[in-house]
């Protein structure tokens, strides 16, 4: 592969590899009704020359995980679980190798998204043998062959550095089931040079190099406003239970995330929004909603201080009624915003060929090195994401 992308559309395409088919073997799954699980661990190199992989890691997050929305396994929406490490920050435990488990595997991705915009670059020493070793033995992996299990490691320093083979950590990893996929933020030639690509290899992953420092392209549309009031409705019907201080910090932590995408880049708050109506988007760890539809919690069985201000004086059937009416209030909002959303797609994609068509008439009319130029910028463009998101999803339709 010759040509260099954004971070995060290297994981959207990355991830297609774990869908090509025969990937998924081994024994027999011991729980056949069990929906299936996507487990991803993103380990992000946070030393000094990094701040660019951060910001397309947190700018980008909503829209690549959106991608998951479309794929099915055993003919299911699967869940999607989230880890993120860090690693190679002088800021870090040097004991532990300078790298540090952020976030465990995790439905919760407003916790990934808020861990993301909390962290900071600082100078350190890049071991990605030990945060890949790291990931494999800390991590809560299903042990199902049905379901999908990958690292994702980022960084721009040769992989071999450290007191742990990566080549040991790299098959251990597969030994698990655990693809091992590489993105090396610089040269192609540079990155398999350095052992990129070999990491990849010995873990039945990918390789790719990335344009860490690439501006993100602009993706404002008319729909935006509409979908960020209907963010804010969706948000209304989330009920938050449990402990008294979690239930608040849970709550803070879903607005804070619609402000970081609404601040770090134009479409991203969209692409928030958008993976907000889905079932993927999943929150019963506080969410009452949640919890009383996936069949974690029951009404009956928490204690009044458990429960949240508006149900505690009412009668069981009171609160049932009450949690039902959010449920469909809920499901409505999301209805919304799904057909906004595809408005939003579809406009993006009338943008997109009246931009080529302008360019391909300056091309005609200038004729020579403008030409090649048109010529090559709608792949330039796609590389960013529409090509290798296309990708995602045709492997994704293979498995």
């Amino acid at each position: 592969m010759g040509k260099r992308i954004g971070c995060w559309t290297a994981v959207a395409a990355l991830v297609g590899v774990v869908f090509a088919p025969g990937r998924l073997v081994g024994a027999e799954d011991k729980r056949p009704d069990a929906v299936p699980t996507i487990q991803v661990a993103i380990l992000l190199d946070t030393s000094n020359s990094m701040d660019g992989l951060i910001n397309q890691a947190r700018t980008q997050l909503w829209k690549v995980v959106g991608e998951f929305t479309t794929i099915r396994l055993a003919g299911k929406t699967p869940k999607l679980e989230v880890a993120l490490y860090e690693y190679g920050n002088d800021g870090l435990n040097a004991r532990e190798g300078f790298l540090r488990l952020v976030v465990p595997l995790t439905a919760n991705l407003d916790k990934v998204s808020e861990a993301m915009f909390a962290l900071k670059t600082n100078g350190g020493q890049e071991y990605c043998g030990k945060v890949v070793d790291a990931a494999t033995r800390q991590l809560v992996w299903s042990d199902s062959a049905k379901d999908v299990k990958c690292i994702f490691i980022a960084g721009n320093e040769p992989f071999t550095q450290g007191d742990v083979d990566y080549i040991k950590a790299c098959k251990a990893a597969a030994a698990k089931g655990i693809a091992v996929n590489t993105i090396f933020c610089g040269p192609q030639k540079e990155g398999i040079r350095t052992h990129w690509q070999h990491g990849a290899q010995l873990a039945d992953g990918s390789y790719m190099s990335v344009d860490q420092d690439r501006a993100l392209a602009a993706e404002s549309a008319p729909q935006d406003k509409e979908l960020a009031q209907l963010g804010v409705q969706l948000n209304a019907t989330y009920l938050a239970y449990g402990d008294a201080t979690k239930r608040l910090e849970a709550a803070q932590r879903q607005s804070a995330q619609d402000a970081n995408a609404a601040r770090s880049a134009a479409g991203a708050a969209a692409a928030r929004a958008s993976f907000k109506a889905s079932g993927l988007y999943r929150n019963a760890e506080w969410d009452l909603v949640d919890a009383v539809q996936e069949g974690k919690a029951k009404l009956e069985s928490l204690t009044e201080d458990q429960l949240p201000e508006p149900i505690r004086n009412l009668t069981l059937e009171q609160k049932k009624t009450y949690v039902q009416k959010l449920a469909d209030q809920r499901k409505l909002v999301q209805g919304q915003i799904a057909k906004v959303s595809l408005a939003r797609k579809d406009y993006l994609a009338a943008q997109e060929k009246v931009l080529q068509a302008q360019i391909a008439a300056s091309a005609k009319s200038t004729g020579g090195a403008m030409a090649a130029k048109a010529a090559a910028a709608p792949a330039a463009r796609m590389t960013f994401e529409g090509a290798v998101i296309d990708a995602v999803r045709a492997q994704a339709k293979k498995k």
